[in-house]
């Protein structure tokens, strides 16, 4: 809301998140805490989707999607920034809604992101509402307390009217020397901000220049808007009294990356030369190549642009259609079904029936062009179209019309389809590669990968996971330059490529490669067996799923069981909650997806707290992760509950399939739960086996009570670490503290193994423990009978198992419930480390 007067402006501005304001002096970053980039609020976010605080005109948004900039009618400039350090992953997780230059309303969707993921891998995910023009806020009043997104005040602010800033900067302009910048993720918020208030220390108008674009140096959101990358050329032009002075001064701050600690400075690491460091992009494909650089460079046909006529060059296009959908159609026939490669082509067949590309080309054969010609044009720009949008996904898609595009292109200029030939040894590097060329690789000759374009969810780094090829997409175009031969390694795991290797590099980097390919055999070998320990014991390996896709991915992988299908993921992301029918088709394809012999665990709807649902907003609370959470929410919405529950008895007779209570404190949630579920059972359907999730210490506690009343127990250890320490494992200074192996919560598991074992019922763990290799003889003493893991880690869980000798973890659990911290029990298992 604005009000105005005659002197300022009032301006209030709604929180972004749902979350607790947290001030920013106690953000843990001295460039936000020091108000360096503006002032505002942080929130300590429990909602994962974005949303404008006022009305406004999106004038920046970051390559990374973590960033962008309102501005509103006023002119006020509002900074939104989600976590710290969250450039660094160079947009995973973040899903834009919107893009540069839309205008907004007052709570509408800016950023989606996966709050498990940011946060697991960001240093925060405290989310930052600044206004970076200082010298406009008069006064700031922040809110305090928990905050709904869209509906509650964040602060509120009286703005002084806008000043010229041109006057009094006329005089001699200095411009400094090229600057090639260091930093790695280019100048993102924290060096802006150092210099923004470093030229702000001059009285000189300072712009930034990159190329033919120059912006205000002393705004943090036009440096934002400059997109400047690491290795871009940027200068500084001064105006004014002391312009030699401050383009000395940030050129020399730009060359040192502006207090960027990713940048080494010079005295310690003198700058390489062009071709002799890493060169970083984005993780498409884990793992670690050394090879020699082979550049693709593939010549587009040459195509005539005027036609012989309408109807011959028509007749030529629809010939070429349909020799390209046949030919499509038998290499889709020839993969393997569920593949990677089988789906991306069968969707490539669908693009070539699309009629917006067919039209195109018929409106170009209409005004004389030549069929190639016109079908070049079309599929060109549908393809720049899609480029130029901020969704990933969309540009990515940009590369897979390419790819129809040039089979039909090469058909009609008489090329006959391109072969990727790459010689052995190879680290394949081109500027793109299309789904169709990345299907041909011989994975005996290329051993790894590298482009310019793309991201991890394209389709080349889809194929390049499932031919098992190390990949790195949206490379540093200083690969371009790499002579063909050079030789180098490319880890795909962390997204760099290092060419120019001395020999002791050479050794070093075959002698991990050798360690790795060992140990995946291992693995690869046991995944496909039992898992079994050293001393003879088995131990059920399961798999955590969302949907039935997983469910395939899980058994291909050597899952004995699903101990955890989220079926929250069914609910989200929809203007409405899915049908009975829906949802009883799903269960039922995960059901089937497993078949008899194995297990299918479902736990019923576990929202609230940080998992939110929109179409069912649940009241405000002042620490809802203490109250409407879990199977609180499915007994307050009984309607709900019980369409969830009639729909997995309608698909229980497709499989072992099990129903597994969240978040229960109580004997009586229990109770009451399980009422409902007798009550939609009735006399048509059979009895399905229950458990319960010991997500709490209560439930810990009264374990003996539940296992008399439930068919086995599943322990969630994110949700059982925080609630037991009384940590909230998303909190940006307690989160590293909030330890599963903590001696309080392994006593929790082990009083929860004990009273289940004594009515023999079965204990599984499906939270991230499970696929700690480090904590498995942990687990494995106190007695746990399964772990459910996250698909890629069921290969090396069953291999880490099989090393293992129960008996021997027995006592280790036994000596690990006697030490008093975390620290010391991660001591005492990594004595027993590979």
């Amino acid at each position: 809301m604005v009000v105005s007067t005659p002197a300022a402006v009032q301006l209030e501005l709604r929180a972004p998140l749902s979350g607790i304001l947290v001030p920013l002096d106690e953000v843990p970053d001295p460039v936000f805490a020091g108000r360096l980039v503006g002032d505002g609020i942080a929130i300590d976010p429990t909602s994962s989707v974005l949303v404008a605080p006022l009305a406004g005109t999106v004038t920046q948004l970051h390559a990374a999607h973590h960033a962008l900039a309102i501005t509103s009618a006023s002119g006020v400039e509002v900074l939104l920034h989600i976590g710290l350090d969250t450039v660094e992953l160079k947009g995973e997780g973040f899903q834009a809604k919107v893009r540069m230059g839309d205008r907004v309303a007052a709570g509408q969707p800016l950023v989606a992101f996966d709050a498990a993921l940011v946060g697991r891998r960001a240093r925060s995910l405290l989310t930052l509402m600044v206004i970076p023009d200082g010298a406009r806020v008069a006064s700031l009043r922040p809110a305090s307390g928990l905050v709904v997104a869209g509906r509650d005040l964040a602060f509120a602010l009286t703005l002084r009217e806008q000043q010229d800033g041109a006057a009094g900067n006329a005089g001699v302009t200095v411009e400094s020397d090229a600057v090639v910048l260091p930093n790695p993720a280019g100048l993102h918020a924290r060096p802006a901000a150092l210099l923004a208030a470093e030229a702000k220390r001059f009285g000189a108008a300072v712009r930034l220049v990159k190329g033919g674009t120059e912006v205000n140096a002393k705004s943090v959101v036009a440096i934002l808007g400059l997109g400047a990358k690491g290795g871009d050329a940027l200068r500084v032009r001064a105006t004014g009294a002391g312009a030699a002075e401050a383009a000395a001064a940030l050129a020399a701050l730009l060359a040192a990356g502006c207090g960027d600690a990713s940048v080494e400075s010079p005295a310690a690491a003198p700058r390489a030369s062009a071709g002799s460091g890493e060169l970083a992009g984005v993780p498409a494909s884990p793992g670690f190549a050394v090879g020699r650089i082979f550049q693709y460079r593939p010549e587009p046909p040459p195509v005539a642009e005027e036609g012989r006529g309408p109807a011959l060059e028509r007749s030529r296009l629809e010939a070429a259609l349909g020799e390209a959908g046949l030919a499509l159609d038998a290499i889709v026939a020839g993969a393997a079904p569920g593949s990677p490669r089988r789906e991306i082509l069968s969707a490539h067949r669908e693009l070539l029936a699309d009629p917006d590309l067919a039209d195109l080309a018929l409106e170009g054969i209409a005004a004389g062009r030549s069929a190639a010609y016109a079908w070049r044009a079309a599929f060109t720009r549908h393809a720049t179209l899609l480029a130029g949008l901020d969704s990933p996904l969309l540009r990515e898609r940009a590369g897979d019309i390419r790819d129809v595009g040039r089979r039909v292109l090469a058909l009609l200029a008489g090329a006959g389809p391109g072969r990727l030939e790459a010689p052995e040894d190879t680290i394949l590097v081109a500027e793109e590669l299309s789904p169709s060329e990345a299907a041909q690789l011989d994975r005996t000759r290329v051993l790894g990968l590298c482009t310019t374009t793309g991201g991890p969810t394209g389709h080349v780094a889809i194929l390049a996971r499932s031919l098992g090829i190390p990949a790195v997409c949206g490379i540093d175009e200083a690969v371009l330059d790499l002579a063909g031969g050079t030789l180098a390694v490319l880890d795909g795991t962390l997204g760099v490529l290092r060419p120019d290797l001395g020999e002791a590099d050479l050794v070093q980097a075959l002698a991990r490669i050798d360690r790795q390919a060992s140990q995946r055999a291992l693995e690869r070998e046991a995944a496909q067996k039992p898992a079994v320990t050293a001393d003879g014991f088995p131990v059920e390996v399961a798999a955590n799923i969302r949907n039935a896709a997983d469910a395939r991915e899980a058994v291909a992988a050597g899952a004995q069981a699903v101990g955890l299908l989220r079926s929250e993921f069914l609910f989200h992301d929809r203007p409405e909650a899915p049908t009975e029918d829906a949802q009883a088709e799903e269960y039922g394809a995960c059901a089937a997806a497993l078949g008899p012999g194995r297990r299918l665990v479902v736990r019923t709807l576990d929202v609230g707290g940080d998992k939110p649902l929109a179409y069912q907003p649940l009241p405000r609370e002042d620490n809802p992760f203490l109250g409407l959470r879990g199977i609180r929410v499915s007994l307050d919405r009984p309607g709900l509950f019980r369409a969830q529950l009639r729909s997995l008895l309608r698909a229980a007779h497709l499989g072992d399939l099990h129903i597994m209570f969240p978040m229960v404190a109580t004997l009586e949630e229990l109770r009451a739960a399980k009422a409902i579920l007798a009550e939609e059972a009735g006399t048509q359907y059979p009895a399905v086996k229950v458990g319960v999730m010991i997500e709490v210490p209560s439930a810990a506690l009264i374990a003996d009570a539940l296992a008399r009343e439930v068919d086995f127990f599943s322990i969630g250890t994110n949700d059982l670490t925080q609630y037991c320490l009384a940590m909230d494992r998303g909190h940006p200074r307690l989160a590293r503290q909030a330890d599963a192996l903590h001696p309080a919560v392994l006593r929790l598991i082990a009083l929860t193994v004990e009273a289940a074992h004594r009515h023999g019922k079965w204990v599984g763990v499906c939270g991230g423990l499970a696929s700690d290799l480090l904590a498995l003889p942990a687990l494995l003493g106190l007695g746990v009978d399964e772990l459910s893991v996250d698909v890629p880690s069921i290969g090396a869980v069953k291999c880490r198992l099989s090393r293992l000798a129960r008996t021997e973890c027995e006592a280790l659990a036994r000596e690990m419930l006697t030490l008093p911290t975390a620290m010391e029990v991660r001591a005492r298992l990594a004595s027993m480390a590979d």
